[in-house]
């Protein structure tokens, strides 16, 4: 009997790489369909000038050769935003030169530097997919990716050029190189795993927990096979976790310029710079926190509000299963060494791919649990979870699919592909509409479990940071209804982004900066707990107390804007 032309066969191989690759690339276009409605957060102006500077010096390469290696050419690139590697600066900057500057593929530069970021939440997506299918199958798999792509915080940082969504992608992609070293166990996939690694390490410093995921994941599988058969223990050697450790940091030094000149002590303030790092103010249940101890709720809290809650319902499903299949395989191991009886344990996984997948969640949300560590990110810190919670919730979908085909297996084929079309239904509807909804206010939209943007505002939590609403508010406001030459206080909006938006005919181009509400006709504030005492200055010096015009998201005050009397 033929296979339907359709079909797949049972193995995974390049077809699933085609999958993965489809469904990147529909993430990619949604994310450039929205980039130019969404404003500049705080930090893009600085790694967009960085990003800038940085690949300059690779121009300089290709035009004098060794000149450009000298300390002076490397520290004048390089020297700006160095508390970051270099990796996604220089893709950043890459873009822009080829894709803005040469070849004009888009008309705004921003949107050039900011594709890195998108690709980079594309290959999270397609690595979640071929993850999810090897691990349990390709239902799982594709219900993952889906459920990675359908988080609003997630789709909001996916557009930035940022760090927080490509540092999740290579912590997955991390994940599944080692992996796959300890099932194929050759060459190419040990060289993969350290040169992953490398890469990750010049992505940000989130790479540093990364050892605290495989190292005992593999203690645990050589420990296992010291147990079971001595002789051939150096087969079991693992040497994905030696690429790592070797490799690694020789891709992470030779991709970062900066630290080939006064190596150690630019490694010490590097790492001391993030160990050490301030705090910034951020709103949690109607306190305002600007420094230790963190609240020890944010985190399960923040999960609970910004995830989709279908999703949760999945990943608890799913690590339900899991625990359980670990239970027996537990249970077994002490009844054998009790009694000795060689009963069978429950199937073995020589990867121990629960294992891994349990490691690379708790480690990635673990420091946040801390009171010391800052929390003024909000949740795109622990980013790099999502990825593994996205393939746990995967499994309880397939386990509930496979339940519900169970049940309807006497009705008409019809019916049942009618109803496994309903159940992804009713499991994506609900995300897809979230997540789109969010946009562009993401950081201040929160799942239906918690009442949606209102029930975030109603339990005191953040409605947004680093400025980038100001570009919305400009839009229904600033643009079209200010005089010629009106000054403007922007508040947490930086310069840099304003004259982005300037530049890219997003704001009139007439408008001029002032650093002080007293100096500006029109003040905008964006709505932080934390600024509220701008709103006094602000009816101070305008002698009101009555905004012009106040955006909204769900009737939630965003930013609002007062004009001078």
């Amino acid at each position: 009997m033929k296979r339907p032309w359709l079909s797949l066969p049972d193995r995974i191989g390049w077809r699933d790489h085609g999958i993965g690759a489809a469904m990147a690339a529909f993430y990619v276009t949604w994310l450039l369909a929205g980039a130019r409605s969404l404003g500049f957060p705080r930090d893009e102006g600085v790694y967009f000038r960085a990003g800038s500077s940085y690949f300059r010096w690779y121009r300089l390469v290709w035009d004098h050769g060794r000149e450009a290696f000298a300390r002076g050419p490397i520290d004048a690139a390089f020297g700006d935003n160095h508390e970051h590697p270099a990796l996604m600066k220089t893709l950043f900057g890459a873009s822009e030169y080829f894709l803005h500057d040469r070849w004009h593929v888009f008309d705004d530069a921003s949107t050039a530097y900011r594709l890195p970021g998108m690709a980079m939440a594309g290959l999270a997506v397609w690595v979640t997919y071929l993850f999810g299918a090897r691990a349990f199958n390709r239902r799982a798999g594709a219900i993952a990716a889906a459920l990675l792509s359908l988080m609003p915080r997630v789709f909001f940082n996916s557009h930035l050029a940022c760090f927080d969504v490509p540092i999740a992608a290579m912590w997955i992609l991390c994940l599944y190189t080692y992996w796959r070293s300890a099932e194929e166990r050759s060459i190419g996939w040990f060289i993969a795993a350290g040169v992953t690694y490398g890469l990750m390490l010049e992505t940000k410093h989130n790479a540093w927990l990364f050892p605290a995921v495989v190292v005992p994941h593999a203690l645990f599988v050589w420990g296992r096979a010291l147990a079971k058969a001595r002789a051939a223990l150096w087969r079991k050697i693992p040497w994905g976790l030696l690429s790592m450790a070797v490799l690694g940091p020789g891709v992470f030094l030779l991709l970062w310029p900066y630290l080939w000149f006064d190596t150690e002590a630019r490694v010490r303030w590097y790492a001391a710079f993030h160990l050490n790092h301030e705090y910034y103010n951020i709103e949690f249940l109607g306190r305002n926190y600007f420094g230790p101890p963190s609240p020890p709720l944010y985190l399960p809290v923040m999960i609970l509000a910004t995830v989709p809650s279908i999703t949760m319902l999945l990943f608890f499903v799913g690590t339900t299963d899991r625990l359980r299949h670990a239970y027996g395989r537990v249970a077994a191991w002490v009844r054998d060494a009790l009694h000795r009886t060689g009963a069978a344990a429950p199937e073995s996984d020589p990867r121990e791919t629960d294992l891994l997948l349990f490691l690379g969640f708790c480690v990635a949300v673990g420091p946040f649990i801390l009171p010391r560590t800052p929390i003024f990110g909000a949740t795109k810190h622990w980013l790099t979870a999502y990825p593994v919670l996205a393939i746990v919730a995967g499994r309880g979908f397939d386990l509930i699919a496979t339940s519900m085909d169970r049940a309807i297996q006497t009705l008409r084929s019809g019916v049942r592909r009618a109803a496994r079309v309903g159940l992804v239904a009713c499991v994506l509807a609900a995300p897809a509409a979230v997540t789109a909804h969010s946009h562009p206010f993401g950081l201040s939209a929160y799942v239906p479990f918690v009442g949606g943007t209102q029930g975030g505002a109603d339990l005191g939590l953040n409605r947004q940071f680093w400025g980038f609403t100001t570009q919305t508010a400009a839009k229904r406001f600033l643009n079209d209804q200010t005089p010629p030459r009106s000054t403007v206080f922007i508040l947490d909006t930086t310069w840099d982004a304003w004259n982005r938006m300037q530049e890219e005919h997003r704001v009139r181009a007439d408008l001029r900066v002032v650093g002080a509400p007293g100096d500006a006709m029109y003040s905008l504030v964006q709505h932080e707990l934390h600024m509220s005492e701008v709103d006094y200055d602000i009816w101070i010096a305008d002698g009101s107390d009555a905004p012009a015009y106040v955006m909204t998201h769900d009737d939630v005050p965003i930013v609002s804007i007062y004009r001078r009397q």
